[in-house]
């Protein structure tokens, strides 16, 4: 019987060959409609959202800095640049944008990001949350990292 199920892949299949007798030879079984077996318990399984945070993760402006590279994108900007790199304070929900030509271009532009927003706020960056996305993976960024003491 659990072979048939595996390969049947839905109990409402497997109902329809008991009650059609298409395979001769298999018992007949009662069938109880709100019984489920756990594989279709599981993937009938819904998971609860998560709730939306009243109080933000970090304790002050800069201490967490989410960011992700999107693009390419099929239209490019007024400047030829098809990236764009957005960046979010966790605490404030500040949001920056910069646009950027290629992914190359990622460490560069956000050693130079990094260091102005530092300086003009006159706050430290204490970590940053990425994908880990190979863009933000590279030795550049890692010595930069490790030189302003930043988490990643």
């Amino acid at each position: 019987m659990r072979i048939w199920r595996l390969l049947s892949g839905s109990q409402h299949v497997l109902l329809e060959i008991f009650r059609k007798d298409i395979v001769i030879g298999l018992p007949k079984l009662k069938y109880v409609k709100d019984q489920l077996c756990s594989s279709c318990e599981l993937s009938k399984a819904k998971r609860s959202s998560f709730k939306s945070k009243v109080v933000p993760s970090s304790i002050g402006r800069l201490n967490l800095l989410h960011m992700d590279l999107c693009g390419p994108m099929r239209v490019a900007s007024i400047n030829e640049k098809k990236y764009f790199l957005v960046i979010v304070d966790d605490y404030s929900r500040y949001t920056w944008t910069l646009f950027l030509r290629s992914k190359d271009e990622t460490p560069e532009v956000l050693k130079d990001f990094l260091t102005m927003i530092q300086r003009n706020l006159q706050a430290p960056v204490i970590t940053l949350r990425t994908d880990r996305g190979i863009e933000f993976l590279n030795k550049t960024l890692n010595a930069f990292f490790k030189e302003e003491e930043i988490e990643h």
